[in-house]
């Protein structure tokens, strides 16, 4: 990490980015058509850039660019830290909605977008810098 010259925040958060466009092309949905007896099975897969997987993809996209923009040895802060975590957030918002659009079909890749975007969003808008550094905040007199 100190040669990359990340702060952990935000190499985090581009760890959960990365793993959220990957999930994006990984199946969302497996259909198997039946089969049985012996007989070969036949089924389809279905990735997460169709329909509203593509809006998730550009949260996520969003926010891996947001990683690599302002002073990367600091935290996000202001504007950023909004906009990376509404990325993150709207990101897990679609896959959420996605799920429940289609619950009996789901593949490991909608799950993962969704741990992802969750992940992402406690990153960067709930933790706190000071806890990702494992420096104890200054304690009130």
């Amino acid at each position: 990490m100190e040669q990359m010259n990340f702060h952990k925040q935000k190499l985090y958060a581009l760890i959960a980015a990365g793993i959220g466009v990957i999930s994006m092309f990984l199946p969302w949905w497996k259909i198997s058509y039946g089969g049985g007896f012996g007989f070969s099975i036949p089924s389809a897969s279905v990735s997460g850039m169709h329909e509203l997987g593509i809006i998730a993809f550009l949260g996520f996209a969003g926010a891996l660019v947001l990683c690599f923009l302002g002073d990367k040895t600091k935290p996000f802060e202001g504007q950023f830290k909004m906009i990376a975590a509404a990325c993150f957030g709207g990101a897990a918002l679609i896959a959420l909605i996605q799920f429940l659009r289609q619950t009996s079909f789901t593949s490991f890749g909608l799950y993962l977008a969704l741990l992802s975007g969750i992940a992402g969003a406690v990153i960067v808008y709930v933790l706190k810098p000071e806890q990702l550094e494992g420096k104890k905040p200054p304690s009130q007199p």
